[in-house]
Order: structure tokens, then sequence, then C-alpha cells
């Protein structure tokens, strides 16, 4: 009799003349040593490590080193294809354990080399996370990776490295190429400062074209305002003159009008005086002067007679006076 227990990462088979006496998970129990076969699958995920070559598309080398990670999703499956009996120590019996790493690694170098050769040597360089994810999907979906009751976790892709030569090509081209990239930089800087240094005075010139369009915008406003000062003091003369010809041609028509009352006016006296006088044309002047100054007074009777005996004094040959005749005279004339 001998006592097998296990831990709850592997499942257990116990074998007793060629059928399943108990199965499981972390079981222990009493079992008789010829007659029983024990098979332990782990259930842990495990890592399986990988570096293999390949070639692309232009026929370049690479190796690509990686891991890959799985578990056992069906033991049954997995200790039906490949041997995982124990001895009494717990050891295996056969090599197959080890050889499950081989078998996975090997289908994932197959996947691998499906994808590198569709690729280029620049692009599977600098791909890993690419070829990495179509690798697991194809392991995932594998006949025979599902027949062996294995679940893949993850691929990996650690690194894609090329020969040293073609490394060395690759660096030199990359070189050269960062180079050129350092040169066009250098190149459109030179060409920006050039062309910002065209804006400057590009914007330069169109703020001096701006001014001097805005100076003759003033000066235009400025000659439009005096132009239109000029027209209004033209203006305010003209209204001006206006005015003082209006005022000039009412004074002319009052001083016309005037002149028409005073020449009627004249007209009036005139002809009135022409109507009185007119009587009067035929008589003396001695006769009206007498008569204008008061009819027959005796003293100026007196004095048209010596007026008289003066206008006719050539035809007087003597004349006498006497000093009462002139004392009386005297006396009016006080």
């Amino acid at each position: 009799m001998a006592y097998m227990k296990v831990p709850p990462t592997k499942y257990v088979i116990h074998y007793r003349q060629g059928k399943i006496k108990r199965e499981g998970a972390g079981l222990s129990f009493f079992y008789f040593v010829p007659a029983s076969t024990i098979v332990t699958v782990p259930y842990v995920s495990a890592d399986a490590q990988f570096v293999f070559q390949e070639v692309t598309r232009e026929f370049q080398p690479i190796t690509i080193q990686g891991q890959l990670t799985y578990r056992v999703a069906d033991p049954k499956k997995l200790a039906a294809l490949l041997d995982f009996s124990v001895d009494r120590g717990g050891r295996y019996r056969s090599e197959d354990p080890e050889k499950l790493n081989t078998r996975l690694v090997h289908q994932a170098q197959v996947f691998a080399r499906s994808v590198t050769q569709k690729l280029t040597l620049s692009e599977a360089l600098t791909r890993s996370r690419e070829i990495g994810a179509e690798v697991l999907n194809n392991l995932k979906s594998s006949e025979a990776i599902v027949a062996l009751g294995i679940e893949i976790l993850a691929v990996s892709i650690l690194s894609v490295k090329a020969s040293p030569e073609m490394s060395k090509a690759l660096e030199a081209e990359a070189r050269e190429a960062l180079q050129r990239r350092s040169d066009e930089a250098i190149y459109a800087r030179r060409n920006a400062a050039v062309e910002q240094e065209r804006r400057i005075k590009e914007s330069e010139l169109n703020t001096e074209i701006a001014v001097e369009e805005k100076q003759r915008q003033i000066r235009e406003t400025k000659m439009a305002a005096d132009l239109a000062m000029e027209e209004k003091q033209r203006q305010v003369r003209e209204a001006r003159m206006a005015a003082d010809i209006s005022v000039e041609q009412q004074r002319a028509t009052l001083v016309g009008r005037k002149t028409d009352n005073d020449r009627s006016e004249a007209d009036a006296r005139a002809y009135g005086l022409e109507a009185m006088l007119k009587p009067l044309r035929g008589m003396d002047w001695k006769t009206l002067m007498m008569l204008n100054q008061g009819g027959a007074d005796p003293g100026r009777l007196i004095a048209l007679a010596f007026q008289g005996l003066a206008e006719n004094a050539q035809k007087i040959g003597e004349l006498n006076i006497s000093p009462d005749l002139l004392q009386s005279l005297l006396k009016e004339a006080k």
C-alpha cells in the first residue's frame, strides 16, 4: 500500500486494473501499488521559452526570441495523448511532459514563419507585437493544440533581430536616413526662416501701404473738409451778398418809392401852385408885391413909389422930397 497526496494545482487520475477509480484536483488517498497507475497533470500555467530563426519576404534571416504561456484546460485529453504517469516517488515515468513545451514551441514557430514570410526585414524588426498577436490567434484556433487540451494564454515576442551584417547595413541606412532628415530639417528651418523673413517684410510693406493709405485718406478727408468749409464760407458769403443785395434792393425800392412819393408830392405842390398862380399870370408884379405885403400900406406904397422913381431916374429932371416925408418914412421903418 502507498499513500498519495497531490496539491490543488495538480489533477490526479487513479487507474486500477485499467479503469479509473478516482480522479480530481488535490486528492489524497491510499492505493495498492502493484495494481495501480497514477497520472498527475499540472493545472498551473507554464512558460515555454523559444528562440528560432526565420526568413522574411526578402529572404533575410531574423532571430525571434519570445515566451509562450499556457495551461492545461482538459487534463484527461492531455493524459490520453501523453504519458503523465508517475512512480511511487512522484517522478514522471516518461519524457512526454518535457516534450509538451517542444510541441508548443514548434507550433508557434510554424505560425511565426507564416507571418514573417509576408513581411520585409524592416517590417519584421518593427512589428514584434503584431507578430505575437497573430501567432497567439493561430495557436488558439489550432486543432492540434485543442486536441491536447491546452489553452494558450499569451505569446510574447521579446526581440526580433537581424543578422550582424544586415544590422550594420540597417544601422547605416538608418543613419543616412536620419542624416537626410536632419539635412531636410535644416533646409526646412532655413526655408522657414526665409519664408518668415519674407512674411515679415511683406507685413511691413503692407503696414506701410496701410499707413500711406490712411494718411491719404486723412489728407483726402482734410481736403474734403477744407473744400466743404470753403463751400460753406462761399455759401455764407453768397448768402450775405444775397442778403445785402436784398437789403439794397429793398432800400432802392424804398428810395424809389420815396422818390416817387417826393416827385408825386412835388408834382402835386407844383400843380397846386400852378393852379393857384394861374389867375395871377397877367398881373403886374408890383401889384402882386403889394398884395403880398398886406395891401395899401402907406409906407410900402411910398417905397414902391421911390423904387419906380429910381427905375425912371433918367426921365426925371429934378425931385424934391420934404424933410417931413423922410421923417415919416423913417418912423414907419422903425
